[in-house]
Protein backbone atom coordinates (compact mmCIF):
# COMPACT_ATOMS: atom_id res chain seq x y z
CA UNK A 1 0.00 0.00 0.00
CA UNK A 2 1.26 3.31 -1.05
CA UNK A 3 1.31 5.93 1.52
CA UNK A 4 -0.78 8.24 -1.16
CA UNK A 5 -3.89 10.19 1.09
CA UNK A 6 -7.62 10.08 0.69
CA UNK A 7 -9.84 12.57 2.36
CA UNK A 8 -10.19 10.99 5.58
CA UNK A 9 -8.30 11.18 8.41
CA UNK A 10 -7.84 7.67 9.12
CA UNK A 11 -6.77 5.90 6.19
CA UNK A 12 -3.28 5.67 3.98
CA UNK A 13 -4.79 4.96 0.62
CA UNK A 14 -3.65 3.96 -2.83
CA UNK A 15 -6.11 5.83 -4.95
CA UNK A 16 -9.35 7.42 -4.82
CA UNK A 17 -12.24 7.75 -7.70
CA UNK A 18 -12.14 9.72 -10.99
CA UNK A 19 -9.70 10.30 -13.64
CA UNK A 20 -9.69 11.90 -16.81
CA UNK A 21 -7.72 9.75 -19.52
CA UNK A 22 -6.61 6.63 -20.57
CA UNK A 23 -3.39 5.90 -22.14
CA UNK A 24 -3.18 2.10 -23.51
CA UNK A 25 -0.42 -0.05 -24.11
CA UNK A 26 1.78 0.20 -27.33
CA UNK A 27 3.75 -2.50 -29.55
CA UNK A 28 6.53 -0.45 -29.53
CA UNK A 29 8.59 2.35 -27.66
CA UNK A 30 8.12 4.64 -30.67
CA UNK A 31 4.21 4.00 -30.39
CA UNK A 32 4.55 4.19 -26.47
CA UNK A 33 6.28 8.44 -27.66
CA UNK A 34 2.94 9.37 -29.42
CA UNK A 35 1.04 7.86 -26.97
CA UNK A 36 2.07 9.72 -24.13
CA UNK A 37 1.46 12.89 -26.62
CA UNK A 38 -1.81 11.76 -27.27
CA UNK A 39 -2.84 11.50 -23.72
CA UNK A 40 -1.57 14.69 -22.82
CA UNK A 41 -3.92 15.95 -25.61
CA UNK A 42 -6.72 13.96 -24.27
CA UNK A 43 -6.45 15.05 -20.23
CA UNK A 44 -7.18 18.91 -21.77
CA UNK A 45 -9.92 17.61 -23.37
CA UNK A 46 -11.50 15.43 -20.79
CA UNK A 47 -10.92 17.59 -18.11
CA UNK A 48 -14.23 18.98 -17.60
CA UNK A 49 -17.25 18.58 -14.89
CA UNK A 50 -18.81 15.73 -15.23
CA UNK A 51 -22.39 14.92 -16.76
CA UNK A 52 -25.43 14.28 -14.69
CA UNK A 53 -27.43 11.74 -16.86
CA UNK A 54 -31.14 11.59 -16.55
CA UNK A 55 -33.38 8.76 -16.89
CA UNK A 56 -32.24 7.77 -20.42
CA UNK A 57 -28.59 7.54 -19.31
CA UNK A 58 -29.23 5.75 -16.26
CA UNK A 59 -31.65 2.50 -18.19
CA UNK A 60 -29.79 -0.51 -18.52
CA UNK A 61 -28.39 -2.88 -19.76
CA UNK A 62 -24.88 -1.26 -19.74
CA UNK A 63 -23.36 -0.87 -23.86
CA UNK A 64 -22.02 -3.79 -24.94
CA UNK A 65 -18.42 -4.41 -25.21
CA UNK A 66 -16.91 -5.22 -28.41
CA UNK A 67 -16.39 -9.39 -29.21
CA UNK A 68 -17.43 -9.44 -25.31
CA UNK A 69 -18.10 -13.89 -24.50
CA UNK A 70 -19.68 -15.12 -21.47
CA UNK A 71 -18.39 -17.62 -19.36
CA UNK A 72 -15.31 -18.31 -17.24
CA UNK A 73 -13.04 -17.17 -15.06
CA UNK A 74 -11.30 -14.61 -14.33
CA UNK A 75 -7.88 -14.56 -11.63
CA UNK A 76 -7.11 -12.12 -9.43
CA UNK A 77 -3.75 -11.21 -8.08
CA UNK A 78 -3.15 -9.48 -4.67
CA UNK A 79 -0.73 -8.93 -2.58
CA UNK A 80 -3.12 -8.87 0.35
CA UNK A 81 -7.41 -8.93 1.75
CA UNK A 82 -9.28 -6.08 1.24
CA UNK A 83 -9.36 -3.68 3.86
CA UNK A 84 -13.55 -3.96 4.05
CA UNK A 85 -16.42 -5.16 2.47
CA UNK A 86 -19.21 -2.88 4.00
CA UNK A 87 -20.08 -0.72 1.98
CA UNK A 88 -20.10 2.09 4.87
CA UNK A 89 -16.41 1.07 5.66
CA UNK A 90 -15.15 1.33 1.82
CA UNK A 91 -13.03 4.29 1.94
CA UNK A 92 -9.69 2.63 0.39
CA UNK A 93 -9.38 2.04 -3.19
CA UNK A 94 -9.14 -2.11 -3.18
CA UNK A 95 -12.46 -2.02 -1.27
CA UNK A 96 -14.12 0.44 -3.86
CA UNK A 97 -12.65 -1.30 -7.05
CA UNK A 98 -14.10 -4.77 -5.42
CA UNK A 99 -17.40 -2.87 -4.69
CA UNK A 100 -18.28 -2.71 -8.18
CA UNK A 101 -18.86 -6.42 -8.36
CA UNK A 102 -21.27 -6.68 -5.68
CA UNK A 103 -22.49 -3.36 -3.93
CA UNK A 104 -24.76 -0.88 -6.00
CA UNK A 105 -25.31 2.89 -4.47
CA UNK A 106 -28.24 5.35 -5.41
CA UNK A 107 -25.80 6.48 -8.07
CA UNK A 108 -22.77 5.55 -10.54
CA UNK A 109 -19.93 6.49 -12.43
CA UNK A 110 -20.64 5.63 -16.31
CA UNK A 111 -17.36 5.94 -18.73
CA UNK A 112 -17.71 5.72 -22.39
CA UNK A 113 -15.22 4.72 -24.65
CA UNK A 114 -13.12 7.77 -24.61
CA UNK A 115 -13.00 7.92 -20.87
CA UNK A 116 -16.19 10.97 -20.14
CA UNK A 117 -18.03 10.32 -17.12
CA UNK A 118 -21.46 10.80 -16.80
CA UNK A 119 -23.10 10.00 -12.96
CA UNK A 120 -26.11 8.23 -13.68
CA UNK A 121 -28.62 6.73 -11.19
CA UNK A 122 -27.71 3.36 -10.37
CA UNK A 123 -30.43 1.82 -8.28
CA UNK A 124 -32.10 5.31 -9.14
CA UNK A 125 -34.07 6.48 -11.88
CA UNK A 126 -31.47 8.85 -12.56
CA UNK A 127 -28.59 11.21 -10.82
CA UNK A 128 -31.28 13.24 -8.92
CA UNK A 129 -33.78 16.04 -9.13
CA UNK A 130 -32.35 19.07 -7.39
CA UNK A 131 -34.43 22.11 -6.51
CA UNK A 132 -34.41 25.07 -3.70
CA UNK A 133 -30.98 26.08 -5.04
CA UNK A 134 -29.38 22.46 -4.59
CA UNK A 135 -30.49 22.13 -0.72
CA UNK A 136 -32.78 19.72 -1.43
CA UNK A 137 -31.84 16.25 -3.75
CA UNK A 138 -35.25 14.10 -4.53
CA UNK A 139 -34.65 10.56 -5.88
CA UNK A 140 -36.85 7.82 -7.06
CA UNK A 141 -35.90 4.18 -7.04
CA UNK A 142 -35.81 1.75 -10.11
CA UNK A 143 -38.70 -1.20 -10.22
CA UNK A 144 -36.83 -4.49 -10.16
CA UNK A 145 -34.03 -4.19 -7.63
CA UNK A 146 -33.65 -6.97 -5.15
CA UNK A 147 -31.11 -8.46 -3.11
CA UNK A 148 -29.17 -11.49 -4.08
CA UNK A 149 -31.60 -13.31 -1.14
CA UNK A 150 -34.93 -11.76 -3.77
CA UNK A 151 -35.78 -9.09 -1.27
CA UNK A 152 -36.86 -5.96 -2.93
CA UNK A 153 -34.79 -2.57 -2.34
CA UNK A 154 -36.93 -0.34 -0.99
CA UNK A 155 -36.63 3.90 0.35
CA UNK A 156 -36.45 2.11 3.96
CA UNK A 157 -33.46 0.11 3.08
CA UNK A 158 -32.00 3.59 1.81
CA UNK A 159 -32.72 5.65 4.62
CA UNK A 160 -31.08 2.84 6.73
CA UNK A 161 -27.95 2.56 4.39
CA UNK A 162 -27.52 6.39 5.10
CA UNK A 163 -28.73 6.37 9.67
CA UNK A 164 -26.20 3.46 9.85
CA UNK A 165 -23.41 5.97 8.54
CA UNK A 166 -24.05 7.74 12.04
CA UNK A 167 -23.49 4.70 14.20
CA UNK A 168 -20.18 3.59 15.95
CA UNK A 169 -20.29 0.76 14.24
CA UNK A 170 -18.72 2.85 10.61
CA UNK A 171 -15.78 4.26 11.63
CA UNK A 172 -13.79 3.83 8.62
CA UNK A 173 -15.90 5.25 5.59
CA UNK A 174 -16.96 8.36 4.14
CA UNK A 175 -18.21 11.09 5.87
CA UNK A 176 -19.80 14.00 3.16
CA UNK A 177 -23.00 13.00 3.27
CA UNK A 178 -23.60 12.75 6.79
CA UNK A 179 -21.84 16.20 7.65
CA UNK A 180 -24.18 17.94 4.83
CA UNK A 181 -27.01 16.51 6.49
CA UNK A 182 -25.99 16.74 10.34
CA UNK A 183 -23.33 18.67 10.41
CA UNK A 184 -19.23 17.78 11.77
CA UNK A 185 -20.85 16.81 14.73
CA UNK A 186 -23.00 14.16 12.74
CA UNK A 187 -23.12 11.26 15.04
CA UNK A 188 -24.75 13.33 18.08
CA UNK A 189 -27.86 13.77 15.83
CA UNK A 190 -28.31 10.04 15.73
CA UNK A 191 -25.54 8.24 17.84
CA UNK A 192 -26.85 4.68 17.58
CA UNK A 193 -27.78 5.06 13.92
CA UNK A 194 -31.04 3.06 13.09
CA UNK A 195 -30.22 -0.05 15.38
CA UNK A 196 -32.39 1.33 18.29
CA UNK A 197 -35.44 2.39 16.43
CA UNK A 198 -34.91 6.16 16.08
CA UNK A 199 -34.12 7.53 12.53
CA UNK A 200 -33.64 11.32 11.50
CA UNK A 201 -36.24 13.41 11.02
CA UNK A 202 -38.36 14.62 8.03
CA UNK A 203 -36.89 17.77 7.78
CA UNK A 204 -33.38 16.39 6.88
CA UNK A 205 -33.92 12.73 5.42
CA UNK A 206 -37.57 12.29 4.44
CA UNK A 207 -38.82 8.86 2.62
CA UNK A 208 -42.91 9.37 1.85
CA UNK A 209 -43.07 6.32 0.03
CA UNK A 210 -41.14 2.79 -0.77
CA UNK A 211 -39.92 4.54 -4.06
CA UNK A 212 -38.65 8.06 -3.20
CA UNK A 213 -35.47 9.42 -1.04
CA UNK A 214 -35.75 13.25 -0.21
CA UNK A 215 -32.22 15.01 1.10
CA UNK A 216 -32.95 18.10 2.22
CA UNK A 217 -29.44 19.91 3.66
CA UNK A 218 -29.19 23.45 5.44
CA UNK A 219 -26.62 24.67 2.48
CA UNK A 220 -26.43 23.94 -1.48
CA UNK A 221 -24.99 20.82 -1.87
CA UNK A 222 -24.28 20.22 -5.87
CA UNK A 223 -21.57 18.02 -5.53
CA UNK A 224 -24.39 15.48 -3.92
CA UNK A 225 -24.59 12.77 -6.58
CA UNK A 226 -21.18 12.33 -7.12
CA UNK A 227 -21.21 11.60 -3.74
CA UNK A 228 -23.73 9.16 -3.58
CA UNK A 229 -21.40 7.20 -5.96
CA UNK A 230 -19.03 6.71 -3.62
CA UNK A 231 -18.43 2.91 -3.19
CA UNK A 232 -19.27 3.72 0.74
CA UNK A 233 -22.59 5.14 0.10
CA UNK A 234 -24.02 1.53 -1.79
CA UNK A 235 -27.00 0.28 -0.04
CA UNK A 236 -26.99 -2.32 2.73
CA UNK A 237 -30.11 -3.75 2.85
CA UNK A 238 -32.16 -3.48 6.52
CA UNK A 239 -33.08 -7.07 6.93
CA UNK A 240 -29.31 -8.33 5.95
CA UNK A 241 -27.48 -5.99 8.26
CA UNK A 242 -25.37 -7.62 10.72
CA UNK A 243 -23.77 -4.82 11.59
CA UNK A 244 -19.59 -5.42 12.81
CA UNK A 245 -20.10 -9.18 11.54
CA UNK A 246 -21.64 -7.43 7.83
CA UNK A 247 -17.99 -6.81 6.92
CA UNK A 248 -17.11 -10.22 6.25
CA UNK A 249 -20.12 -11.45 5.01
CA UNK A 250 -21.80 -8.31 3.26
CA UNK A 251 -25.57 -9.21 0.87
CA UNK A 252 -24.76 -8.58 -3.10
CA UNK A 253 -26.49 -5.87 -5.49
CA UNK A 254 -24.18 -6.59 -7.85
CA UNK A 255 -23.54 -8.64 -10.68
CA UNK A 256 -21.44 -11.25 -8.09
CA UNK A 257 -21.95 -12.44 -5.32
CA UNK A 258 -19.47 -13.97 -2.54
CA UNK A 259 -19.32 -18.08 -2.36
CA UNK A 260 -16.68 -17.97 -0.46
CA UNK A 261 -13.96 -16.21 1.20
CA UNK A 262 -11.34 -17.63 3.52
CA UNK A 263 -9.92 -14.65 5.04
CA UNK A 264 -6.12 -13.28 3.88
CA UNK A 265 -6.35 -16.05 1.55
CA UNK A 266 -8.55 -15.56 -0.87
CA UNK A 267 -12.47 -14.59 -2.06
CA UNK A 268 -14.64 -16.69 -4.86
CA UNK A 269 -16.90 -14.64 -6.25
CA UNK A 270 -20.37 -16.12 -8.49
CA UNK A 271 -22.96 -14.66 -10.72
CA UNK A 272 -26.16 -13.18 -8.49
CA UNK A 273 -28.78 -14.54 -10.14
CA UNK A 274 -30.86 -11.85 -8.82
CA UNK A 275 -28.83 -9.00 -10.50
CA UNK A 276 -30.95 -7.28 -13.84
CA UNK A 277 -28.87 -6.14 -16.50
CA UNK A 278 -32.13 -4.10 -17.44
CA UNK A 279 -31.68 -1.95 -14.31
CA UNK A 280 -27.89 -1.34 -14.53
CA UNK A 281 -26.78 1.14 -17.21
CA UNK A 282 -22.72 0.81 -15.94
CA UNK A 283 -21.76 -3.00 -14.82
CA UNK A 284 -21.90 -6.30 -17.19
CA UNK A 285 -22.12 -10.06 -16.15
CA UNK A 286 -19.91 -11.62 -19.19
CA UNK A 287 -17.83 -14.31 -16.62
CA UNK A 288 -18.65 -16.49 -14.40
CA UNK A 289 -17.10 -15.43 -11.42
CA UNK A 290 -13.80 -14.00 -10.26
CA UNK A 291 -11.27 -15.83 -8.11
CA UNK A 292 -9.22 -13.82 -5.76
CA UNK A 293 -5.59 -14.80 -4.59
CA UNK A 294 -5.04 -12.45 -1.55
CA UNK A 295 -1.41 -13.56 -1.19
CA UNK A 296 0.72 -12.78 -4.42
CA UNK A 297 3.51 -9.59 -4.06
CA UNK A 298 4.03 -7.07 -6.29
CA UNK A 299 6.80 -8.88 -7.93
CA UNK A 300 5.37 -11.82 -8.30
CA UNK A 301 2.23 -11.19 -9.76
CA UNK A 302 4.57 -8.60 -12.53
CA UNK A 303 6.11 -11.61 -13.33
CA UNK A 304 3.78 -14.03 -13.64
CA UNK A 305 1.60 -11.50 -15.73
CA UNK A 306 5.16 -11.47 -18.05
CA UNK A 307 5.27 -14.73 -18.38
CA UNK A 308 2.06 -15.33 -19.69
CA UNK A 309 1.24 -18.94 -18.77
CA UNK A 310 -1.07 -21.25 -17.36
CA UNK A 311 -3.72 -19.37 -14.92
CA UNK A 312 -1.80 -16.18 -15.84
CA UNK A 313 -3.18 -15.99 -19.10
CA UNK A 314 -6.91 -15.37 -17.33
CA UNK A 315 -5.79 -13.07 -14.73
CA UNK A 316 -5.39 -9.38 -13.94
CA UNK A 317 -3.73 -7.27 -10.97
CA UNK A 318 -6.39 -5.74 -9.83
CA UNK A 319 -5.18 -2.49 -7.45
CA UNK A 320 -1.52 -3.56 -7.69
CA UNK A 321 0.93 -1.86 -10.03
CA UNK A 322 3.53 -3.50 -11.99
CA UNK A 323 6.55 -3.94 -10.01
CA UNK A 324 9.15 -0.80 -10.75
CA UNK A 325 12.06 -3.15 -10.98
CA UNK A 326 10.41 -5.12 -14.11
CA UNK A 327 8.86 -2.02 -16.06
CA UNK A 328 11.83 -1.66 -18.28
CA UNK A 329 11.44 -5.73 -19.32
CA UNK A 330 7.73 -4.70 -20.08
CA UNK A 331 8.50 -1.71 -21.81
CA UNK A 332 10.67 -3.35 -24.06
CA UNK A 333 8.62 -6.73 -25.32
CA UNK A 334 5.82 -5.42 -27.38
CA UNK A 335 3.65 -8.74 -26.79
CA UNK A 336 3.85 -7.62 -23.00
CA UNK A 337 3.19 -3.98 -23.24
CA UNK A 338 -0.03 -4.04 -25.72
CA UNK A 339 -0.81 -6.26 -22.13
CA UNK A 340 -0.29 -2.70 -20.05
CA UNK A 341 -2.55 -0.22 -19.09
CA UNK A 342 -1.60 3.00 -18.12
CA UNK A 343 -2.56 6.17 -17.16
CA UNK A 344 -2.92 9.27 -14.60
CA UNK A 345 -3.78 8.53 -10.99
CA UNK A 346 -5.58 11.20 -8.84
CA UNK A 347 -2.73 12.56 -6.69
CA UNK A 348 -0.30 14.87 -6.93
CA UNK A 349 2.74 14.89 -4.75
CA UNK A 350 3.72 17.99 -3.53
CA UNK A 351 6.29 19.56 -0.79
CA UNK A 352 4.13 20.55 1.99
CA UNK A 353 5.65 23.71 4.16
CA UNK A 354 5.13 24.17 7.79
CA UNK A 355 3.46 27.75 7.92
CA UNK A 356 3.48 27.97 11.23
CA UNK A 357 7.79 27.38 11.03
CA UNK A 358 8.82 28.73 7.47
CA UNK A 359 6.94 32.07 7.69
CA UNK A 360 8.88 33.62 4.56
CA UNK A 361 7.33 32.77 1.02
CA UNK A 362 10.69 33.80 -0.58
CA UNK A 363 12.07 30.94 1.37
CA UNK A 364 9.51 28.52 0.47
CA UNK A 365 9.66 29.88 -3.56
CA UNK A 366 13.02 29.21 -2.65
CA UNK A 367 12.76 25.53 -2.18
CA UNK A 368 10.32 25.01 -4.25
CA UNK A 369 12.16 26.60 -7.50
CA UNK A 370 15.10 24.22 -6.32
CA UNK A 371 13.58 21.12 -6.31
CA UNK A 372 15.00 18.52 -9.16
CA UNK A 373 11.22 17.13 -10.41
CA UNK A 374 13.04 14.66 -12.42
CA UNK A 375 15.24 13.60 -9.87
CA UNK A 376 12.25 12.51 -7.58
CA UNK A 377 10.36 11.16 -10.22
CA UNK A 378 13.25 8.68 -11.25
CA UNK A 379 12.83 7.35 -7.52
CA UNK A 380 9.19 6.44 -8.32
CA UNK A 381 9.21 4.43 -11.33
CA UNK A 382 10.68 7.40 -13.98
CA UNK A 383 7.72 8.09 -16.22
CA UNK A 384 5.62 5.39 -15.61
CA UNK A 385 5.66 6.41 -12.17
CA UNK A 386 4.95 10.31 -12.74
CA UNK A 387 5.07 13.01 -14.76
CA UNK A 388 6.22 16.51 -13.53
CA UNK A 389 3.68 18.82 -12.50
CA UNK A 390 2.83 22.41 -12.52
CA UNK A 391 0.22 22.90 -10.37
CA UNK A 392 -1.94 21.49 -7.78
CA UNK A 393 -4.67 19.40 -9.63
CA UNK A 394 -3.53 16.87 -11.31
CA UNK A 395 -4.50 15.49 -15.14
CA UNK A 396 -8.02 13.75 -13.06
CA UNK A 397 -9.62 16.78 -12.22
CA UNK A 398 -12.02 19.03 -13.98
CA UNK A 399 -10.38 22.73 -14.72
CA UNK A 400 -6.41 21.09 -15.17
CA UNK A 401 -4.01 23.24 -17.69
CA UNK A 402 -1.66 21.24 -18.98
CA UNK A 403 -0.08 24.62 -19.68
CA UNK A 404 -0.11 26.05 -16.01
CA UNK A 405 3.66 26.32 -14.99
CA UNK A 406 3.83 28.98 -13.15
CA UNK A 407 6.97 28.39 -11.30
CA UNK A 408 9.01 27.00 -14.38
CA UNK A 409 8.42 23.42 -12.75
CA UNK A 410 7.88 21.46 -16.14
CA UNK A 411 10.26 23.80 -17.78
CA UNK A 412 13.19 23.11 -15.20
CA UNK A 413 12.65 19.60 -14.49
CA UNK A 414 15.83 19.57 -12.63
CA UNK A 415 15.08 22.56 -10.38
CA UNK A 416 15.95 26.37 -10.69
CA UNK A 417 19.27 27.01 -8.62
CA UNK A 418 20.22 30.24 -9.79
CA UNK A 419 16.25 31.40 -9.22
CA UNK A 420 16.47 29.30 -5.79
CA UNK A 421 19.61 31.54 -4.40
CA UNK A 422 18.63 34.84 -5.95
CA UNK A 423 15.25 34.33 -3.82
CA UNK A 424 17.29 33.08 -0.82
CA UNK A 425 19.59 36.41 -1.00
CA UNK A 426 16.65 38.79 -1.45
CA UNK A 427 15.16 37.29 1.98
CA UNK A 428 18.38 37.88 3.69
CA UNK A 429 18.99 34.39 3.98
CA UNK A 430 21.73 32.69 6.73
CA UNK A 431 23.79 30.07 5.31
CA UNK A 432 23.66 27.09 7.83
CA UNK A 433 20.17 28.20 8.69
CA UNK A 434 18.55 24.76 9.62
CA UNK A 435 15.08 22.70 8.63
CA UNK A 436 13.53 19.25 9.45
CA UNK A 437 12.83 17.47 6.69
CA UNK A 438 10.25 14.43 7.59
CA UNK A 439 9.30 11.64 5.20
CA UNK A 440 7.74 7.96 5.65
CA UNK A 441 9.58 4.62 6.11
CA UNK A 442 8.96 3.42 2.25
CA UNK A 443 11.59 2.84 -0.46
CA UNK A 444 10.61 5.67 -2.55
CA UNK A 445 10.31 8.40 0.39
CA UNK A 446 13.85 6.83 1.67
CA UNK A 447 15.18 7.58 -2.09
CA UNK A 448 13.51 10.87 -2.32
CA UNK A 449 14.85 12.46 0.85
CA UNK A 450 18.61 11.97 -0.46
CA UNK A 451 17.43 14.28 -3.31
CA UNK A 452 16.25 16.26 -1.16
CA UNK A 453 19.24 16.22 1.00
CA UNK A 454 21.71 17.05 -1.37
CA UNK A 455 19.54 19.93 -3.01
CA UNK A 456 18.83 21.68 0.17
CA UNK A 457 22.86 21.56 1.26
CA UNK A 458 23.65 22.92 -1.53
CA UNK A 459 21.26 26.08 -1.09
CA UNK A 460 23.35 26.52 2.25
CA UNK A 461 20.72 24.96 4.37
CA UNK A 462 21.38 22.87 7.54
CA UNK A 463 18.41 20.21 6.62
CA UNK A 464 17.90 17.45 9.41
CA UNK A 465 16.16 14.30 7.88
CA UNK A 466 13.79 12.73 10.43
CA UNK A 467 12.21 9.60 8.69
CA UNK A 468 9.05 8.67 10.49
CA UNK A 469 7.29 4.96 10.32
CA UNK A 470 5.10 4.50 7.46
CA UNK A 471 2.21 3.33 8.74
CA UNK A 472 2.04 6.49 11.21
CA UNK A 473 3.37 9.66 8.52
CA UNK A 474 -0.09 11.40 8.00
CA UNK A 475 -0.36 10.62 11.84
CA UNK A 476 2.81 12.22 12.25
CA UNK A 477 2.84 15.43 9.82
CA UNK A 478 -0.98 16.07 10.93
CA UNK A 479 -0.23 17.04 14.47
CA UNK A 480 -0.51 21.13 14.81
CA UNK A 481 2.87 21.06 16.63
CA UNK A 482 4.67 18.75 14.62
CA UNK A 483 8.26 19.85 14.88
CA UNK A 484 8.90 19.43 11.47
CA UNK A 485 9.72 22.34 8.82
CA UNK A 486 9.03 20.63 5.73
CA UNK A 487 7.42 16.99 4.21
CA UNK A 488 6.33 15.33 1.07
CA UNK A 489 2.26 14.49 0.72
CA UNK A 490 0.27 13.36 -1.90
CA UNK A 491 -3.52 13.85 -2.57
CA UNK A 492 -6.08 12.69 -4.77
CA UNK A 493 -9.95 13.61 -5.01
CA UNK A 494 -12.61 11.51 -4.15
CA UNK A 495 -14.65 12.29 -6.92
CA UNK A 496 -13.67 14.62 -9.97
CA UNK A 497 -14.51 17.73 -8.36
CA UNK A 498 -11.56 20.43 -7.24
CA UNK A 499 -14.53 20.21 -4.21
CA UNK A 500 -12.91 17.08 -2.87
CA UNK A 501 -9.27 18.90 -3.23
CA UNK A 502 -8.98 22.31 -2.66
CA UNK A 503 -10.83 22.59 0.71
CA UNK A 504 -9.72 19.52 2.89
CA UNK A 505 -6.09 20.78 2.16
CA UNK A 506 -5.85 24.42 2.37
CA UNK A 507 -9.08 25.77 3.66
CA UNK A 508 -8.04 27.73 6.72
CA UNK A 509 -11.00 26.54 8.84
CA UNK A 510 -10.08 23.59 8.58
CA UNK A 511 -7.03 23.55 10.68
CA UNK A 512 -6.80 20.96 13.05
CA UNK A 513 -4.91 18.30 14.60
CA UNK A 514 -5.57 15.40 12.10
CA UNK A 515 -6.84 17.18 9.03
CA UNK A 516 -5.40 17.33 6.04
CA UNK A 517 -4.20 21.09 6.06
CA UNK A 518 -1.08 20.13 6.72
CA UNK A 519 0.95 23.40 5.96
CA UNK A 520 -1.83 25.30 8.26
CA UNK A 521 -2.36 28.21 5.20
CA UNK A 522 -5.27 30.32 6.33
CA UNK A 523 -5.42 32.81 3.78
CA UNK A 524 -8.31 34.43 3.68
CA UNK A 525 -8.87 35.20 0.07
CA UNK A 526 -8.63 31.54 -0.79
CA UNK A 527 -10.91 30.40 1.91
CA UNK A 528 -13.54 32.80 0.73
CA UNK A 529 -13.81 32.23 -2.93
CA UNK A 530 -13.45 28.39 -2.34
CA UNK A 531 -16.60 29.30 -0.15
CA UNK A 532 -17.98 30.66 -3.04
CA UNK A 533 -17.50 27.65 -5.49
CA UNK A 534 -18.98 25.05 -2.92
CA UNK A 535 -22.51 26.48 -3.59
CA UNK A 536 -22.51 26.35 -7.39
CA UNK A 537 -22.88 23.49 -9.49
CA UNK A 538 -19.81 22.10 -10.99
CA UNK A 539 -19.87 24.00 -14.15
CA UNK A 540 -20.64 27.67 -12.57
CA UNK A 541 -17.80 26.39 -9.93
CA UNK A 542 -15.14 26.10 -12.34
CA UNK A 543 -13.25 29.63 -12.47
CA UNK A 544 -13.93 30.27 -9.07
CA UNK A 545 -12.00 26.76 -8.42
CA UNK A 546 -9.27 27.64 -10.78
CA UNK A 547 -9.21 31.20 -9.34
CA UNK A 548 -8.43 29.73 -5.65
CA UNK A 549 -6.09 27.38 -7.22
CA UNK A 550 -4.16 29.68 -9.29
CA UNK A 551 -3.61 31.91 -5.83
CA UNK A 552 -2.32 28.89 -3.91
CA UNK A 553 0.29 28.28 -6.49
CA UNK A 554 1.24 31.66 -7.45
CA UNK A 555 0.35 34.00 -3.65
CA UNK A 556 0.98 31.59 -1.26
CA UNK A 557 2.60 28.59 -2.20
CA UNK A 558 2.16 25.82 1.28
CA UNK A 559 2.85 23.47 -1.16
CA UNK A 560 5.42 23.74 -4.32
CA UNK A 561 3.82 20.69 -6.94
CA UNK A 562 6.20 18.44 -8.05
CA UNK A 563 5.09 15.64 -10.09
CA UNK A 564 1.74 13.57 -11.01
CA UNK A 565 1.45 10.17 -9.66
CA UNK A 566 0.43 7.67 -12.60
CA UNK A 567 -0.25 4.23 -12.67
CA UNK A 568 0.90 1.00 -14.78
CA UNK A 569 -0.61 -2.60 -14.87
CA UNK A 570 -0.63 -5.70 -16.34
CA UNK A 571 -3.51 -8.67 -17.60
CA UNK A 572 -3.31 -12.30 -19.14
CA UNK A 573 -3.58 -12.70 -22.94
CA UNK A 574 -6.80 -14.17 -22.55
CA UNK A 575 -8.51 -11.23 -20.37
CA UNK A 576 -10.57 -9.14 -22.93
CA UNK A 577 -12.41 -5.51 -22.32
CA UNK A 578 -8.89 -4.59 -20.52
CA UNK A 579 -8.83 -0.57 -20.59
CA UNK A 580 -7.76 2.26 -17.85
CA UNK A 581 -10.46 3.22 -15.87
CA UNK A 582 -10.42 7.06 -15.49
CA UNK A 583 -13.22 6.78 -12.51
CA UNK A 584 -11.16 3.73 -10.66
CA UNK A 585 -7.34 4.99 -11.80
CA UNK A 586 -7.25 1.15 -12.39
CA UNK A 587 -8.12 -1.53 -14.99
CA UNK A 588 -11.48 -1.12 -15.72
CA UNK A 589 -13.70 -3.67 -13.80
CA UNK A 590 -16.79 -3.65 -15.08
CA UNK A 591 -16.29 -4.54 -19.08
CA UNK A 592 -14.14 -7.64 -18.69
CA UNK A 593 -14.48 -11.23 -20.44
CA UNK A 594 -12.71 -14.02 -21.22
CA UNK A 595 -11.79 -14.06 -24.79
CA UNK A 596 -12.01 -18.36 -24.86
CA UNK A 597 -14.15 -19.10 -21.46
Amino acid sequence: MKPLRSRTVRAIVVAAAAGSLALTGCSSNDGETKNESKTKKDAAAQSKPVVYGDAAASKGPAAQVQGAKDGGTINVFMQSDLTHMDPGQIYVSDAGQFANLIHRGLTNFQEDDKGNLTVVGDIATDAGQASEGNKVWTYKLKDGIKDENGNEITSADVRHTIERMYSKVIFDGPMYVQRWLSGDDYRKALPDGPYKGKSLPDSVLETPDKSTVVFKFKEPQPDLPQALAMAGYSIVPKKADTKEKYDKAPVSLGPYKIEDYKPGKSIKLVKNENWDANTDSVRHQYVDGYDFQLTIDQASQTKRLIADQGESKNAIQFTDAADPTQIKEIISKPEVNKRSVKGYQPYVWQMTYNMDRMKDKRIRDAIGYAIPGQRMIAQDGGKYGGELAGGLLSPTLPGYDPKYDPMGKVKNPQGDMAKAKELLKEAGFKKGTKLTYAYASAPRSQKQAVVIKDTLTELGFDLQSKEIERSAFYQQVGKLDNPYDLYMTAWGQDWPSPSTVLPPVYDGDQIADGAQNYSHVDDKQVNDTMDEASKLTPEAAATKWEEAHHRLVEEVNPATPVYYAKQIQLSGSNVGGVRYSVESSYIDINDLFLKTP
